[in-house]
């Protein structure tokens, strides 16, 4: 008989237990992306995960999805060890997944029609969504017609009106101008709120991270391992316009780059003795 472990944390959604994750490479070799990683998410909370670049942040997203297998250690979705891709799970990737050949209301019924529901259903469900993130009267356009934000919103609409229980995004709006990523981030949070999904948001930008989460965990170098967890007790609902300017935020996001900047400092000596 298998010995299932230990139950899951109270509420979890994701669980990683002292996971690691390694990679072969060329010369035969073994990358180690993260080693022994922990990371508890409950349900309805919003995590945001910084880390220096190239640290394995998006690793800890590919594990939970089931698309890279963890090489030791322990993940869970909902109480579950990851076999595969978990049941209610949405991922948005910094590159969207919008089809070009296809108009915004069918990109964004493309989740649906995949899970059988009938073409006309899925379409009116996909017109409400369209609705939801601002592009009424935009149903009929093509993907090229659109500007990068546009096709960010097709892409939230896309993830969303699956309804998923776990949303997983990885430097969705890294691409976008200042002012429109501050839109996207009020959106996501807008819709968000009244889903009740366990969210692991992958993140360069600190006030992104800050204004957006629950809680914010800090990834050390590579490999990465989870160095802090620093709760984010500031009010619901936010406006990142205006929340990113009170003194509670800041107080935060010097308690983060206090623990990230040695991280930092550590990938950027690896980087410029490599250089060398």
């Amino acid at each position: 008989m298998t010995n299932p472990g230990p139950p899951p944390a109270s509420g979890a959604a994701i669980e990683l237990r002292g996971v690691t994750k390694r990679f072969p490479t060329r010369d035969g070799r073994t990358y180690t992306a993260a080693r022994e990683m922990t990371l508890t998410v409950r349900q309805g909370e919003f995590v945001s995960v910084v880390g220096p670049t190239g640290c394995g942040k998006s690793t800890s997203l590919s594990m939970i999805s089931g698309l890279a297998p963890a090489s030791a250690g322990e993940v869970l979705v909902q109480g579950r060890p990851v076999t595969g891709i978990p049941e209610g799970l949405g991922y948005m990737f910094q590159q969207d997944a919008v089809l070009p050949w296809r108009t915004v209301v069918d990109n964004v019924a493309a989740g649906p029609r995949y899970r059988g529901t009938p073409k006309q259903e899925a379409r009116e469900r996909a017109r409400e969504w369209v609705a939801k993130v601002g592009l009424t009267g935009f149903e009929r356009y093509y993907p090229h017609q659109l500007s990068g934000g546009m096709r960010k919103r097709v892409a939230l609409a896309q993830t969303l009106i699956n309804e998923p229980s776990i949303l997983l995004m990885d430097e969705p709006f890294s691409a976008l101008d200042v002012q429109t990523r501050e839109h996207m981030q009020d959106l996501l949070l807008d819709l968000w709120s009244g889903m009740n999904a366990a969210v692991v948001f992958v993140t360069h930008d600190l006030t992104e991270a800050i204004a957006l989460a629950d809680t914010v965990v800090v990834m050390t170098a590579a490999p990465a391992t989870t160095k802090k967890v620093v709760p984010v007790n500031l009010d619901r609902p936010r406006r990142v316009e205006e929340i990113r300017l009170e003194e509670s935020f800041l107080a935060v996001y010097r308690e983060v780059w206090d623990s990230l900047r040695e991280e930092v400092e550590i990938t950027r000596a690896r980087g410029a003795r490599r250089v060398a």
